[in-house]
């Protein structure tokens, strides 16, 4: 198995690529070993010193080293590399079964703009954000307020560049295609 890494905007986030399919649908973020429970990949990541995050999505997870940790990436990726080759040689699956959250539905006028906002986020600005290990969710939108509720995850959370992507790149986007959206919130 090859496994290839690149670097994200993110200096603590380093993206690894392994070839095989990590999910097979959406994405899964692990902000503690607590939440490493739902996989057992998660589980022996999190178990190697330095490592203090971790996203998956579909053909790729990154890991979030400690700020703590005296270690460097040269020292991180030999041990975080053998863990994937070994979860993956053991055949076990990615996630264990753990019931979905139900979402919020929305309705009428707020539907429509509702689901115009996650058609644009799904084919114009997930795509692109991925590319960098993360992600960007829905969270809600206020229609009285004209204010966008948004998660970054995996390597886009805590990112330095990540306010710019939103204000700059998102929130453009989404004002220009969606009149309806004021503002964008990240939501932490």
């Amino acid at each position: 198995m090859f496994i290839q890494t690149e670097s994200t905007p993110n200096p603590d986030v380093i993206k690894f690529i392994p070839g095989e399919a990590v999910l097979d649908t959406g994405t899964k973020e692990f902000r503690t070993a607590e939440d490493a429970k739902d996989s057992p990949l998660a589980e022996s990541l999190f178990a190697l010193d330095g490592v203090a995050g971790l996203f998956f999505g579909n053909d790729f997870l990154t890991v979030r080293r400690s700020p703590d940790s005296d270690l460097i990436w040269a020292q991180l990726k030999p041990p975080i590399l053998a863990a994937i080759m070994d979860f993956y040689s053991s055949g076990q699956p990615i996630l264990r079964e753990v019931t979905a959250k139900d979402d919020i539905v929305y309705e009428g006028e707020l539907g429509q703009i509702v689901a115009e906002i996650k058609d644009l986020l799904d084919t114009r600005v997930r795509p692109a954000v991925a590319q960098d290990g993360g992600d960007i969710e829905f969270d809600r939108f206020d229609l009285e307020s004209g204010t966008l509720y948004l998660h970054m995850r995996g390597a886009c959370s805590g990112c330095p560049s990540s306010s710019a992507t939103l204000r700059q790149g998102v929130e453009s986007l989404m004002k220009h295609y969606v009149p309806e959206v004021k503002s964008i919130e990240q939501v932490l």
